[in-house]
């Protein structure tokens, strides 16, 4: 019989709790043990009405159970992220795109024995990238279309002097690689930092972003050229109540990810 991983959480938001939820309900193999979140308060009474409420740590602290989550802001990525790595554990970031600029965690994971394991979260076809980057890959691009209230504080958006508040048609308001956009909307193109990722790099994958008012989803498509196969994906993800910047789709994947790592029947690559 497969052991039991502990889990930790570092953030309690719009996917931080949702996954503290479900993992407190239940799931074969999984057992929450710790979270962080910035405000005490509210994560406390978040945590009142759980089963097994877990420990309220810390972010170094988190990295006392066998898989942390990192679901917080990309502020305190590195502090998350440095501590599960040190200590040899499973390392899986919601902000994908922090990681892009920090590919040493990679390198001193494989010292430390940790893992680093990146969810799909509100993507779709990774598998299918990464088989075709097996092979010889001529482009990746994705575009990213968003309500503009959905790309609210960016610091692209600052730098730039752009108010997406303002825009009242469709708008092209990024294109570039997808190293820069992930600098630039650290919370919006996670998307395309796994993308990246998975495919043929960060440098080679092209990005588009529109505030395009004429969407009320988050949606991303994903064009492959290979020369295994020609991949054309589209998914429109249903925006969160609590972070619109964040699909619903994000904390399920999540999840569905942490299954995969105890599962006796895991499906897809």
């Amino acid at each position: 019989m497969a052991r039991e991983l502990t889990v930790a959480i570092a953030g309690l938001g719009a996917i931080g709790l949702h996954l503290a939820r479900a993992l407190d309900a239940g799931v074969e193999g999984l057992r929450l043990v710790a979270v962080a979140a910035r405000d005490q308060a509210k994560a406390q009474a978040n945590l009142a009405g759980f089963r097994n409420p877990p420990a309220l740590v810390g972010l170094a602290e988190l990295a006392q159970a066998d898989v942390v989550v990192e679901a917080a802001p990309a502020a305190v990525f590195e502090q998350v992220a440095v501590a599960a790595i040190e200590a040899g554990r499973i390392f899986v970031p919601s902000s994908v795109g922090a990681l892009l600029p920090r590919m040493h965690l990679v390198a001193r994971a494989r010292e430390t024995g940790a893992r680093i394991v990146v969810p799909t979260g509100a993507l779709l076809g990774l598998d299918a990238v990464r088989a075709a980057a097996e092979g010889a890959v001529a482009s990746v691009a994705i575009e990213t279309r968003k309500p503009p209230r959905g790309l609210l504080g960016a610091p692209y958006l600052d730098q730039h002097g752009i108010d997406v508040a303002a825009i009242t048609e469709p708008t092209l308001i990024f294109e570039g690689n997808a190293f820069d956009a992930a600098q630039g909307f650290p919370a919006n193109v996670n998307v395309a930092a796994a993308l990246a990722l998975a495919g043929i790099g960060p440098e080679r994958t092209t990005v588009r972003i529109w505030a395009d008012t004429t969407v009320t989803r988050n949606t991303h498509t994903i064009r492959v050229e290979a020369a295994s196969a020609r991949l054309t994906m589209t998914i429109e993800n249903v925006p969160s109540e609590e972070n619109p910047r964040t699909g619903k789709i994000t904390p399920l994947s999540i999840l569905a990810c942490l299954r995969g790592l105890t599962s006796t029947l895991k499906v897809g690559s």
